[in-house]
């Protein structure tokens, strides 16, 4: 659409294990845009600046962003509302970053938080009164990740083992309870603290990602989709369990998401 821009920021080398990257949109056609935002299992912090920008929450409920709130970890897909001239700043928060800065990932699910409440600290107003006068969404981030510095905590080290974990071999609550002599309800526990889901529901996301890639490949090569191929690839038991997971997390069936893929945005792409 004319006018309506978007694109990412990806985050520099010191900061590439608190921040996946910075997605930022602008509209400016005159029209009101609304996309659908992928489940990403990441915390993101929202600034709006110029039009109020909404959220449709999983209640279908409006959350309208005045300046700053928090969402996540995203675990559902939801619809974002770009009115003409809303401008907003997403910081997407990678593995336990968001427990590093505030002392608490598991938000309450479906639930938006204004930050200063989490900090008990006026400081996010104050932050976002500083980027709405900087007119490059590039040196915004530039002083978000100043002001991060004195916020964030050293990594746990369990959150960090949890964290680097290839998940595709074994199962991450097994393997580093041996290694550090811990008891498997003990790394379950860390797993839901630091980073706000548990490995079985991290697990079973990183399938229906899977999936939904496959899908978005074989769109972009314009051939037709095999869905009994897609569910041998992906480790679906069957074709009920695929339709079950596409509509847990974006509300579709397959065949539906890929009719209305254009208009959905792909936090990992």
């Amino acid at each position: 659409m004319e006018g309506y821009t978007s694109y990412r920021i990806s985050a520099p080398t010191e900061f590439e294990d608190v921040f996946s990257h910075f997605y930022c949109a602008e509209n400016r056609s005159g029209e009101t845009v609304e996309k659908t935002l992928l489940p990403s299992y990441q915390t993101i912090m929202i600034f709006s600046f110029g039009t109020p920008a909404s959220f449709i929450s999983k209640n279908k409920e409006e959350i309208k962003v005045e300046k700053c709130i928090v969402l996540g970890p995203i675990k559902h897909a939801f619809n974002y509302v770009l009115p003409a001239d809303a401008e907003i700043l997403v910081c997407n928060f990678k593995d336990d970053a968001f427990f590093r800065f505030f002392g608490n990932a598991d938000l309450a699910e479906g639930l938006e938080m204004d930050p200063d409440e989490l900090l008990h600290q006026n400081c996010f107003t104050s932050l976002w009164s500083v980027l709405k006068d900087i007119g490059c969404n590039e040196n915004r981030v530039q002083k978000i990740l100043e002001f991060c510095r004195p916020y964030l905590r050293n990594r746990n080290g369990i959150a960090e083992q949890i964290a680097v974990f290839d998940r595709t071999t074994f199962s991450p609550i097994k393997e580093i309870s041996k290694q550090n002599k811990l008891s498997e309800r003990s790394i379950q526990s860390s797993h839901k603290k630091h980073f706000g889901y548990t490995s079985k529901e991290i697990c079973r996301y990183q399938r229906f990602l899977k999936a939904i890639q496959v899908v978005q490949n074989i769109s972009c090569e314009n051939t037709k989709v095999d869905w009994f191929d897609i569910i041998n690839q992906c480790g679906y038991y069957d074709q009920s369990q695929l339709i079950k997971d596409f509509k847990y997390y974006i509300h579709l069936s397959p065949s539906k998401y890929l009719k209305f893929q254009e208009a959905i945005c792909d936090p990992k792409n």
